[in-house]
């Protein structure tokens, strides 16, 4: 009865950690190239689908295309995003070379995973709305006494409480990341 509450709170973190995996915090990252799309013989394509990507350095990413003739899709892709960075070609792959971070920046980095962190609480609150709500209707319908209701939703609650904390952790975890230069 639980368990449908629990993976989709599940989901929500998921989901955080994958919004988090996308900023960057001034170290190459590949995953931040998870969104971007390049035209591969008439197919959008990720650009993971088209290169290897490595990072032979902390603030370096190499993207070395499988095609030589994906080389300028590829730079047009990344110039076109809002990744805020210039891809630089030998020829033979794009190279991204990753400023350091300002403090202001950093701010404003904290500030924007605060937000998804509060999104993401929201969720998890709306999940346990909709299992309170589940099971008021439960026990209008007599199939759950009143004690029943109360357990549950106790239950609900601690299970709210946990992923909220899961929440927080990453935030932090993040926010540490964020700001340590």
């Amino acid at each position: 009865m639980f368990s449908q509450y629990e993976d989709k709170m599940e989901k929500t973190i998921e989901n955080l950690a994958n919004e988090y995996a996308n900023v960057r915090a001034g170290r190459a990252n590949p995953h931040i190239l998870d969104k971007l799309k390049v035209d591969y013989y008439g197919v959008p394509t990720g650009i993971q689908g088209v290169a290897n990507i490595s990072v032979p350095e902390a603030r370096t990413l190499v993207i070395q295309p499988w095609e030589a003739k994906m080389i300028k899709e590829i730079e047009k892709a990344i110039i076109c995003s809002d990744l805020g960075v210039a891809p630089n070609n030998d020829g033979k792959c794009v190279i991204i070379r990753f400023p350091e971070l300002t403090e202001e920046r950093r701010k404003d980095l904290v500030k924007d995973i605060k937000k998804k962190a509060e999104a993401a609480k929201v969720a998890i609150r709306n999940i346990r709305r909709d299992a309170n709500d589940a099971f008021k209707k439960m026990n209008k319908a007599s199939e759950i006494s009143d004690d029943e209701l109360k357990t549950n939703e106790d239950k609900i609650q601690k299970i709210t409480d946990k992923y909220i904390a899961k929440v927080d952790k990453a935030l932090d975890e993040k926010t540490k990341e964020l700001m340590t230069v």
